[in-house]
């Protein structure tokens, strides 16, 4: 019997690209195909690009050509969004066998699988879907629970290349958790383009919203812990804030505001104003003790001014965000935004980030300051490979990194441990542990 066709998957983006490679490893795994081992051979590599900005898709080209490089006699497809915008340039620059566009990401492995001929043998799932998921250094599963989105802002070639939106039903994301939990899976966090959005598009029975997806995640599965993924700051379901009630849910939510200049956010397009987000972050931390919100910024955004990039220093600074993800501004071919008038100049654009990286990482600081002596229940991670040996690795249910010192019993990977914080790590980027706290 000939050895199964041996499968490398790679992502390049958001955690839908990764949420979505978890999916397809699954279903190439039920049709008799192998998951490649990190530095493993392939037969056939399946890489999932991204276009957000310049940068992701040029680094999308070279992960592809890459991909032809280190596994010559494979056979290479290209999904994504930089393949769904760019599908011919994509197909002549990166010489891929295949392209599977984004309205086709659902059926990207029967499709692969028919058009490539490849040999098969439906089966019954033998290996957990933990499996594949451990093997890539990751403990926790993304669960795309919907796509798409029906806003445009002026920036986001997202919208493009990702189309209407589109849910899945809720007994259908409570049953994938379920089996994430019966192999092992000890949090999950929900993704989606547009993940306040979902239910908007599913129009038989009584209307649902995010906030009835996680009830009934917290009522028909136990994964222990349940994550929000990336979520606009209009977009709160009614109910939203008592659901933190429940520990399960973490207290940590990635608020993209993009801008702290209102003047800035009505070019975006953003359907938030500032003093409409600062009362949202004062509501949420009096209801969810210990809550951490992060964001996104976009820097140099065309027309933004002097004084407009004063204000988001300084609204940044107000709300006290546990950290800011900057993003200089990429003109997308397609979006509005790329044909406005008042660009920013690139030295500009480096010192408004180089202001931005203190400020955040001031702000990141003190969020960690205000665990030291705090005991806390961690995921334990793979370490990062500058750890310490025998050190254990993890994240607070607020999404905050702990180097846990060594322990005569090491846990597994997975295990959720007790943790007191002791302090910060030299370079204060990431808390200090130990295992099974002392009285207090």
């Amino acid at each position: 019997m000939s050895e199964p066709t041996r499968v490398r998957l790679q992502s390049l983006g958001c955690r839908l690209n990764e949420a979505e490679l978890e999916a397809w490893a699954e279903g190439f795994r039920r049709l008799g195909l192998r998951i490649a081992a990190d530095g493993e051979p392939a037969d056939l590599v399946v890489i999932n690009t991204c276009a957000v900005t310049q940068e992701a898709a040029r680094k999308s080209r070279q992960m592809l050509r890459r991909g032809q490089r280190l596994d010559r006699q494979a056979r290479l497809v290209a999904s994504g969004c930089l393949a769904t915008l760019e599908p011919d340039s994509l197909a002549r620059a990166a010489g891929p066998d295949l392209v599977v566009a984004n309205r086709d990401k659902d059926r990207l492995v029967e499709i692969v699988v028919a058009a490539l001929d490849l040999p098969v043998i439906p089966k019954p799932a033998t290996e957990p879907p933990s499996k594949t998921l451990f093997g890539r250094g990751r403990q926790r599963a993304f669960v795309k629970v919907q796509d798409g989105c029906r806003h445009h802002c002026t920036f986001c070639v997202t919208t493009l290349a990702r189309g209407e939106e589109r849910s899945r039903p809720i007994g259908e994301v409570v049953e994938q958790a379920n089996r994430l939990v019966d192999s092992g899976i000890r949090e999950v966090v929900l993704t989606g383009v547009h993940l306040g959005g979902y239910g908007s598009d599913l129009g038989t029975g009584p209307p649902s919203d995010l906030a009835d997806l996680i009830r009934a995640l917290l009522a028909d599965t136990v994964v222990p812990r349940i994550r929000l993924g990336s979520l606009e700051p209009w977009d709160l379901p009614d109910g939203f804030w008592e659901l933190f009630a429940e520990p399960r849910l973490m207290p940590h939510l990635h608020l993209p505001m993009q801008s702290g200049s209102d003047g800035v956010l009505r070019r975006m397009g953003r359907r938030c104003k500032t003093a409409e987000l600062a009362r949202l972050a004062a509501v949420g931390r009096a209801a969810v003790p210990g809550l951490n919100l992060t964001t996104d910024i976009i820097v140099g955004f065309p027309g933004e001014t002097e004084s407009d990039w004063a204000e988001t220093l300084g609204f940044v600074e107000a709300v006290g965000f546990g950290w800011v993800h900057a993003f200089p501004y990429s003109p997308r071919p397609g979006t509005r935004a790329a044909g406005m008038p008042g660009r920013v100049d690139a030295a500009a654009r480096q010192r408004r980030g180089q202001e931005l990286a203190r400020l955040r990482d001031r702000l990141r600081r003190r969020v960690l300051e205000a665990q030291v002596g705090a005991r806390v229940e961690v995921l334990r991670e793979r370490a990062p490979s500058s750890a310490e040996p025998g050190e254990l690795f993890g994240y607070t249910p607020n999404y905050l990194p702990v180097r846990i010192e060594p322990d005569p019993v090491t846990p597994a990977i997975g295990e959720i441990l007790e943790v007191e914080i002791l302090g910060l790590t030299p370079d204060g980027e990431v808390l200090r542990g130990r295992r099974n706290p002392r009285p207090a």
